[in-house]
């Protein structure tokens, strides 16, 4: 086997039985950490398209009866779940963070923290090598992206709740948080 190929033994693909992505967050009962380092995402998405397209603030992006997403943050949020996000992006920013720059007050208004780190101030931080998210400091979701930011075809996530890897992902997301900036304070290069 090459060693790329060695995964940890508590790392598993999202067997069919386990919640959905959107359950964890029905499930968590204190906090829901996400850490992305890429600088686009699903580039064919909609939203992103009609962005570049001139379209700004399209009711889609920004109503929670229109955003699923949105509905889910206000409903955990509500609850009393503490939702933080933190990206390192890299400045100038891509077309993409431009877009989720533009799109994240919408997030803020929903009860997500948000916060920017350019990836320059990231540089003597350890972060894994995947975006990940942390619930309750007991499971970790990596996230696999393929190399233009569309979700790997060969699987999207893996969970953990091993221990260590959940230590180093809390480690690393409350590295970046403490040298990010909050939204509101962010300014686009």
């Amino acid at each position: 086997m090459r060693p790329y190929e060695a995964r940890p033994r508590a790392v598993a693909r999202r067997p069919g039985a386990k919640p959905t992505f959107s359950n964890l967050f029905r499930l968590a009962e204190r906090s829901a950490v996400h850490l992305e380092m890429r600088d686009a995402y699903m580039q064919s998405d909609p939203s992103y398209q009609a962005w570049r397209a001139g379209e700004r603030n399209r009711v889609e992006d920004n109503d929670p009866a229109a955003r699923a997403w949105l509905r889910l943050m206000a409903e955990t949020t509500g609850r009393g779940v503490r939702v933080r996000r933190a990206r390192i992006c890299s400045v100038p920013e891509s077309d993409y963070i431009r877009f989720e720059h533009h799109v994240t007050d919408a997030n803020v208004r929903a009860g997500e923290e948000v916060r920017w780190l350019p990836r320059r101030y990231a540089s003597d931080l350890m972060v894994p090598g995947n975006d990940f998210w942390v619930f309750d400091d007991r499971l970790v979701v990596f996230l696999h992206f393929s190399g233009d930011g569309e979700l790997s075809p060969e699987g999207d996530e893996e969970r953990t709740t091993d221990a260590a890897l959940v230590s180093m992902c809390s480690t690393a997301f409350e590295a970046v948080w403490a040298r990010a900036l909050p939204h509101g304070k962010h300014k686009l290069s």
